[in-house]
C-alpha cells in the first residue's frame, strides 16, 4: 500500500520504477493468486518457471492494454496463445529479509534464472534529483504510462501503509 508522493520527499533515498496498469497477482510459492486470493487460471507453462519462494507483481501486457489483459488472465480456461503476451512483472519479495536495494537484485537474480520471456523484474532506477524525476515522471505519462512508483532502498519489508512505498501519479 503506498502513500502518495509529495515534494518534500528527499528523492535521493529512493528507487524509482514504472507504475504498471496490470492485474496484480501474488505467488505464494505454490499458487498464483489475485488479490482478492482467488486463483489465476494461467497456463502450467507459465507457472512452471515460477520459484518457491513469495513473489508480488502485475501481469502485463503493456501501456493502455488492461482492460485485454483482465479478459485474458480472468477466463477459468487459460489460452495457451493468449498468455504468451503476459508477462508476470515482479516488484516486490514478500516476507524476504535485507533492504529493498537488495530484494530488487534478489529480484533480478530470480528473473535471470528463470530465463524465460514472461518472468521480469520491474526496472528500478536511482532517483538521483527531484528534476529528474519530474522529467522522467512526465516522459512515462506522455508514453502513456499511469506514473512511478518510489521504494526506499534501504527500506525493510513490512506490510500495511507506509513511507517507504510512495506512488506518483497525475
Amino acid at each position: 500500500l503506498a502513500e502518495r508522493y509529495q515534494d518534500n520527499v528527499d528523492v535521493r533515498q529512493y528507487w524509482v520504477s514504472e507504475k504498471l496498469d496490470g492485474v496484480r497477482a501474488h505467488w505464494d510459492g505454490k499458487q498464483l493468486r489475485f488479490r482478492s486470493g482467488n486463483i489465476v487460471h494461467a497456463p502450467d507453462w507459465f507457472i512452471a518457471v515460477l520459484p518457491p519462494q513469495p513473489l508480488d507483481g502485475e501481469l502485463w501486457i503493456g501501456r493502455g492494454t488492461f482492460e485485454r489483459l483482465s479478459g485474458i488472465v480472468r477466463r477459468a480456461s487459460p489460452d495457451n496463445a493468449e498468455w504468451r503476451q503476459v508477462r508476470y512483472m515482479i516488484f516486490e519479495l514478500p516476507g524476504a529479509a535485507g533492504t529493498f536495494s537488495e530484494r530488487a537484485e534478489a529480484m533480478r537474480q530470480i528473473a535471470r534464472q528463470a530465463n524465460v520471456p514472461w518472468l521480469r523484474e520491474i526496472e528500478q532506477f536511482p532517483a538521483v534529483d527531484r528534476n529528474s524525476l519530474q522529467k522522467r515522471f512526465k516522459e512515462v505519462v506522455k508514453a502513456g504510462g499511469e506514473g512511478l512508483m518510489l521504494h526506499r532502498a534501504h527500506a525493510l519489508y513490512e506490510t500495511g501503509r507506509s513511507d517507504t512505498l510512495l506512488k506518483m501519479k497525475p
